[in-house]
């Protein structure tokens, strides 16, 4: 009787097991392929951020958003000191210098009483390093290291953008430079603004007044936050090598400032009621912590940058990122495409485009037509210009450039040539690859780039 019970058990299980991919395929056509624009307000906004967060969490899988967090956590420790140093030299010419360990305090509150040790410590280090005497060659190694926390945190970014070009040497010293003196600018400018207003005796004589002072206690509770939301706008908007739009970056940074508050609550309870882990990493307790705490804030702060990427690439959302790779004749296509937008540009004496409006022009994220205009500089038939080398123009006389070079920069793009020359030789194989080349040369012969971009369709297939 146990045993027939027993195979009844597994018989039930099995089934179920069996039952979970349709169940799962049932969620995804729920989710995916329901009509929003069919639907009342109440039932569409939900679903929308249905999909955003199962987007998000697809991007913690698959897009190495832990490993990405945790190499900038490596990254801070070492670049942290001759950051605020940096910093700390900046901020005295405007004379709030003496603001940056209480904004360390505020950024390290929920690691409780180990907040003060550590603040204390890194401030030893900014006191102990006097950036007048370390010289030019100790100043630049200073400089480097902090433009090397930037890059990775760029590249990080970028990882979460779908961006494979990065900023070049030019580009990263001017703008990391303006972030530096920027960023801690508009920080502290914006706490001493609100000190002062919180301080002024007619804000104080109103917090008297029921209800006023009951409106101006939780205004002194939101203010933080949105403290934090702006930081982080400013950081969506600032570091991707793209144009970022305002409403993303909102919307990531918004999500991010709540999340931040959500964790830096929970953390505090951990740290408060879990005195343990003091007696099990010793002397290490506070590194272990300060560190658990980098990496929880790195994942939020990528977590956000990912929900502006969605909010602004809503076609990445629904689907697999292997889902929106090109085949071979999707990238030429696209190619021709691309070709044709720079070329009519430039001969009907137009503004050069840019990525981000060509993307908008073949209504394609611009992580496909990126790759693509990669491959078209490699082979030296477009250059890029402008201050940030973002437009795109013809780089050789087009006039006399066959359209099958624009075909050929795309299929020879990211090759593997060792791969190719280990490959057998069969003649039955070459005849077949050779009379493809072949059919291909003979049907563009006599066309050119330049026949391409003037004699194109104004419309988009």
């Amino acid at each position: 009787m146990l045993g027939a019970r027993t195979r009844e058990t597994e018989r039930r299980l099995l089934d179920r097991l069996r039952n979970i991919p349709e169940t799962a395929r049932a969620v995804d056509r729920a989710i995916w392929r329901a009509r929003t624009t069919a639907m009342p307000w109440w039932q569409r906004w939900p679903l929308r951020v249905l999909r955003l967060v199962y987007a998000v969490l697809r991007d913690w899988n698959r897009s190495q958003i832990s490993m990405r967090a945790t190499g900038l956590v490596y990254t801070t420790l070492l670049s942290l000191v001759p950051l605020l140093a940096i910093s700390f030299s900046i901020l005295k010419g405007f004379g709030v210098h003496n603001q940056i360990e209480p904004m360390l305090l505020r950024l390290l509150a929920p690691l409780g009483d180990k907040a003060i040790e550590i603040t204390a410590n890194i401030i030893d280090f900014v006191d102990n390093m006097k950036v007048g005497v370390l010289g030019s060659v100790g100043f630049l190694l200073l400089f480097f290291t902090v433009i090397s926390l930037m890059s990775k945190i760029e590249r990080a970014f970028n990882h979460v953008w779908r961006i494979q070009r990065e900023r070049n040497l030019t580009q990263r010293v001017r703008d990391y430079i303006s972030v530096l003196v920027l960023g801690p600018a508009l920080i502290f400018g914006a706490l001493g603004i609100t000190a002062s207003l919180t301080s002024h005796e007619v804000v104080q004589s109103l917090a008297a007044i029921e209800p006023v002072g009951t409106f101006v206690a939780i205004l002194g509770r939101i203010i933080p936050y949105f403290m934090t939301a702006l930081a982080f706008l400013f950081i969506y908007l600032y570091m991707p090598n793209t144009r970022v739009y305002p409403r993303a970056a909102l919307a990531g940074a918004s999500i991010a400032a709540v999340l931040w508050s959500i964790a830096g609550w929970g953390f505090a309870s951990f740290v408060a009621s879990s005195p343990n882990y003091a007696a099990i990493y010793s002397g290490f307790a506070t590194l272990f912590v300060f560190l658990l705490w980098l990496y929880i804030s790195w994942m939020i702060l990528l977590t956000g940058a990912a929900v502006a990427f969605f909010v602004q690439n809503p076609d990445y959302m629904g689907a697999d990122p292997q889902a929106l790779e090109l085949g071979n004749r999707g990238r030429e296509r696209v190619a021709l495409l691309v070709v044709q937008r720079i070329g009519r540009a430039y001969y009907q004496g137009e503004a050069p485009p840019s990525t981000d409006g060509l993307a908008q022009a073949l209504r394609v994220p611009p992580g496909i037509v990126e790759p693509i205009l990669m491959a078209l500089e490699e082979a030296g038939l477009i250059a890029r210009i402008g201050e940030d080398q973002n437009a795109y123009l013809p780089a050789a006389p087009w006039e006399m450039t066959p359209v099958n070079a624009a075909l050929d920069a795309i299929r020879g793009a990211q090759r593997l040539t060792l791969v190719i020359e280990r490959l057998p030789e069969e003649s039955a194989v070459a005849e077949v690859v050779k009379a493809v080349e072949d059919s291909t040369e003979s049907a563009l012969r006599g066309r050119t780039l330049k026949d391409l971009a003037i004699d194109g369709d104004e419309t988009i297939a």
